[in-house]
């Protein structure tokens, strides 16, 4: 069960590292294709940060920044940067083989949304959650009568450290179940947002930007 939890945690921050990665890596091709004083460099800029922070309140369950409502708001985000990058492509500023070298990381975005969606929706079965709880009660429960006539009143504490470590370790995978919550132990998914605004804009606009 707790690794179960950690396994989910942990592809949830593999997630994210891609999507720094590959936030990165469209700024940078985007940099080196546009002249250096295109203005559109900024509304690429603008579009990387945006997917992340639409991608970060999907996952949270919160409401985005976008002026209107939709199904489904990090396809919003993503297909603005796919319009932003095509519309380059049609007004020469980048030609057919660099579009076509941006293309995947574009599509990487799609792909990183849904994995993420994947974890979020996919939550271990309740039955475990019960099961688990019934173990370590009947557990704890038959612990004394095991123990009593060994250890005598030494069995309250030994029982008691027992339950202390058992009962930690469920709690500690019911809050990592869902790596992408605000809680203490959920992945810092504001910090990988800022990372990837602060990224996009030093690349492509030339000046870091600290919100």
């Amino acid at each position: 069960r707790t690794n179960t939890a950690y396994d989910r945690w942990w592809e949830g921050r593999r997630l994210w590292g891609s999507l720094v990665n590959t936030s990165r890596n469209i700024a940078l091709k985007c940099h080196s294709y546009l002249d250096a004083h295109d203005r559109v460099r900024a509304t690429i800029a603008f579009d990387i940060a945006n997917f992340a922070d639409v991608l970060k309140d999907h996952l949270r369950g919160q409401a985005s920044d976008i002026p209107y409502p939709v199904d489904h708001a990090p396809s919003l985000a993503a297909e603005q940067l796919f319009m932003d990058v095509a519309n380059l492509n049609r007004q020469g500023s980048i030609s057919e083989v660099q579009f076509l070298t941006l293309n995947g990381d574009l599509t990487a975005l799609s792909d990183i949304c849904g994995a993420c969606e994947r974890i979020k929706k996919t939550p271990i079965p309740f039955s475990y959650h019960v099961f688990i709880k019934k173990f370590v009660f009947f557990y704890i429960i038959s612990m004394p009568f095991v123990f009593a006539p060994e250890f005598g009143y030494w069995t309250i504490l030994v029982t008691s450290f027992m339950f202390y470590v058992l009962a930690s370790l469920e709690t500690l995978a019911e809050e990592i179940e869902n790596p992408f919550g605000i809680d203490t132990n959920d992945l810092p998914l504001d910090e990988f947002s800022i990372l990837i605004k602060k990224n996009a804009h030093e690349i492509l606009v030339g000046y870091p930007i600290h919100k």
